[in-house]
């Protein structure tokens, strides 16, 4: 079976540079690109606050979601990449008040930085569009 292929774009300048898609979606799949917390521009949000900057990412995502047909319920993992683990209580708190009823598999790993210092949490996601009778 040869599945449709569709690339999902924000528009902001970074894309096409660095030659990648938001989000690309292939059959029931979903791969939503590492997300920070950045508005429409592509300009840094709630510099340095992990909680808020974890709220920004999970908006973000839900965003690029909604234009592949998709919501956060589609959504059976994440990978949260964080410049401190210390901060881990206050991301996974701001996680959790996405997905304390949705519960996908998740990873938090703490990386030595992020393309911004201001930046303090990336998250990507994975989703599966099922069968509404599912």
């Amino acid at each position: 079976m040869k599945w449709k292929r569709t690339n999902f774009s924000t528009g902001t300048k970074w894309e096409p540079i660095a030659g990648y898609s938001r989000a690309v979606k292939i059959g029931p799949f979903i791969h939503v690109s590492g997300t920070t917390s950045t508005d429409e521009e592509g300009f840094i949000l709630h510099k340095h606050d992990p909680y808020l900057q974890t709220i920004q990412c999970l908006k973000n995502i839900e965003s690029i979601l909604k234009n592949a047909d998709v919501s956060l319920k589609d959504i059976i993992r994440t990978r949260i990449y964080v410049t401190n683990i210390n901060d881990w209580e206050k991301i996974a708190k701001a996680h959790a008040e996405y997905f304390k009823v949705i519960m996908p598999a998740t990873s938090m790993v703490e990386v030595s930085g992020l393309i911004s210092p201001d930046i303090v949490v990336e998250i990507e996601a994975e989703a599966i569009k099922g069968d509404d009778n599912d």
